[in-house]
């Protein structure tokens, strides 16, 4: 660690702090005596994403969240509720074994829990995800998500 005043490399930790998803480390450089603060973070590591073309991006929080969001425009959904629903999401992504994730599982996961929250919800993510090409399979669609929430 360099002093950001002297550029010198020795440094004393005087202070450690727990401040949720990082330590807060007050340091005092052993060459001028000036104090800074550096935070330290636990690096995660990233969940790869195979698409249907089969190419490789990284996932994006933000971009589940949109095209949750985008299922859920005009319901009666509470913005915390579909975080939460981005949070479980990415924690069971990020506590698999695998680094790679398919665009269907992560579909999968999204499907199954707007199931349990909004039907509409899930219906315009199905029609979307599975890319219906005629009303028939989005009746096939509709059929099954029925006969999933009668008996579960």
């Amino acid at each position: 660690m360099h002093c950001p005043y002297c550029k010198h490399e020795g440094d004393k930790v005087v202070d450690s702090r727990s401040s949720g998803e990082s330590i807060r480390r007050r340091r005092e450089c052993l060459a001028c005596g000036k104090r800074f603060t550096t935070y330290e973070y636990v690096e995660k590591a990233p969940i790869i994403v195979v698409k249907r073309d089969g190419k490789h991006e990284e996932f994006l929080r933000d971009k589940l969240a949109r095209s949750i969001r985008l299922a859920c425009a005009k319901r009666p959904i509470e913005m915390a509720r579909i975080d939460a629903m981005v949070d479980e999401i990415e924690n069971e992504l990020a506590s698999a074994e695998k680094s790679e994730v398919s665009y269907s599982q992560i579909g999968t996961l999204v499907m199954r829990k707007l199931a349990e929250l909004d039907e509409v919800a899930y219906v315009r993510f199905a029609s979307v995800y599975r890319r219906f090409k005629d009303a028939g399979e989005f009746a096939r669609e509709l059929e099954h998500f029925e006969e999933e929430t009668s008996n579960g």
